[in-house]
């Protein structure tokens, strides 16, 4: 699919161009959705809502390649909204599903794993919010600096410092020297 191509159409008011560009990224919207919200149910009210916005507010995108970035902001500042609106502070991050443990060969759950994301759950919860925000953006969301930047209103380097320091902050709570060569 040609993003720029489909954006255009969609700005002319083609519902139907807009849904296939929705539709192409409905995954990655629901993750981000679901990190934020932590239900299945607001996540989905939020991506309502997001789909709303992106209908009213197309003719407003300027650079028609900056379609995902441009919508995923938009649903951020929805899900922050709705928290806010619910007087919900949740901290960014998916919930562990213990349930859906991958069971090794010999039958064997892989406990493991669980541990360790759920150590690295509690360490996420040292870092200050926007520390926080911009690690899981970046390493759960596979969102690059500039995208975080556009999502969180910040500049680039301000993501990177963010993630730098939590990440030396990690590193610290971790028990791991932060000079140690791997």
């Amino acid at each position: 699919m040609d993003v720029v191509n489909v954006v255009k159409v969609a700005k002319k008011g083609d519902k139907e161009a807009l849904l296939q560009l929705i539709l192409a990224g409905k995954d990655a919207y629901y993750r981000l959705a679901y990190s934020y919200m932590r239900n299945e149910a607001d996540a989905m009210d939020v991506l309502e809502d997001m789909v709303v916005k992106l209908y009213e507010q197309i003719g407003q995108l300027r650079k028609e390649e900056s379609f995902y970035t441009w919508s995923k902001t938009i649903l951020v500042n929805q899900c922050k909204c709705s928290l806010k609106r619910n007087k919900k502070v949740i901290p960014l991050g998916d919930q562990l599903d213990v349930s859906k443990t991958r069971v090794n060969s010999t039958g064997i759950s892989d406990y493991r794993q669980v541990d360790e994301q759920l150590d690295l759950q509690a360490l996420l919860l040292h870092l200050n919010t926007d520390q926080r925000e911009a690690i899981q953006l970046k390493y759960y969301h596979d969102l690059d600096y500039g995208s975080i930047a556009a999502m969180t209103r910040v500049s680039t380097g301000t993501v990177k410092s963010r993630i730098y320091q939590g990440l030396q902050k990690l590193r610290a709570l971790y028990g791991r020297n932060t000079d140690e060569q791997h």
